[in-house]
């Protein structure tokens, strides 16, 4: 009966984690022609993403190595980018049920992306890991193989395709930004300081002489700080006080 359960569930998370896949092969491929232009070959874009698992994280990473900026700050800035997902398997951590074993618990945050873990959540009830096995299983496979076919089609398409390509990568980056933006105004308001801030630290005297990971990383602290200090999420106890 639990084996049952057990394929039952992975079996509900590969079907689940099909149009994660979909959505997820199309965006890698731009950044696999983005890790191309850094100078990665398809198997080397194909384990950075299998590593990572996470666009702004491997956007940070690519744009770096593209940059030949030292590889601690390349470590500083993914952190950075990804640090979101600390948080998100802290979520998930209170949600096993009390008897999982720790190998499966920590096997499920390994595999945390931002779909991953709303299907997980939107399935309701303790934290099933077979589950987000089958999610991954077809997931992180077609994250990494649209990475490495992204590299490797960076060698024969014209620059004019490349060019359009990589144009869709900043319209997936918007895509992810304006939803939310435009139904919080707190939202909107700090994704505008956010692209303000970054101008004026490219053109002040002192901070443009820093490289653009170390701006980023700077303003990621200082603007997430500021906003989790001045608007502060309020969880469901103090809604039902």
């Amino acid at each position: 009966m639990v084996e049952g359960g057990r394929r039952a569930a992975f079996m509900q998370g590969i079907h689940d984690g099909v149009p994660i896949a979909l959505g997820y092969f199309v965006v890698s491929f731009t950044l696999g022609i983005l890790a191309g232009t850094a100078g990665l070959s398809p198997v080397q874009g194909f384990v950075a993403s299998w590593l990572n698992f996470a666009s702004a994280g491997e956007y940070a990473g690519f744009t770096s190595i593209a940059a030949h900026v030292p590889y601690a700050e390349i470590a500083a800035l993914t952190l950075v980018a990804n640090i979101r997902y600390m948080l998100m398997s802290a979520a998930l951590s209170q949600r096993f049920a009390p008897d999982t074993p720790f190998l499966h618990r920590l096997a499920v945050t390994l595999g945390v992306s931002d779909e991953i873990f709303g299907i997980t959540v939107a399935r309701g009830g303790c934290v099933e890991p077979f589950y987000n096995y089958g999610a991954l299983a077809i997931s992180l496979p077609a994250w990494s193989v649209g990475t490495a076919l992204g590299v490797a089609a960076g060698d024969v398409l014209p620059a004019a395709a490349l060019s359009a390509l990589s144009v869709a990568l900043y319209g997936m980056f918007i895509w992810v930004v304006i939803p939310p933006a435009r139904t919080s105004r707190i939202i909107g308001g700090l994704v505008l300081t956010s692209f303000l801030l970054s101008f004026a630290a490219a053109h002040a005297p002192l901070v443009s002489a820093l490289s653009g990971g170390t701006r980023t990383i700077i303003l990621t602290l200082l603007i997430a700080g500021a906003a989790a200090a001045l608007f502060p999420v309020r969880g469901e106890e103090d809604g039902d006080a």
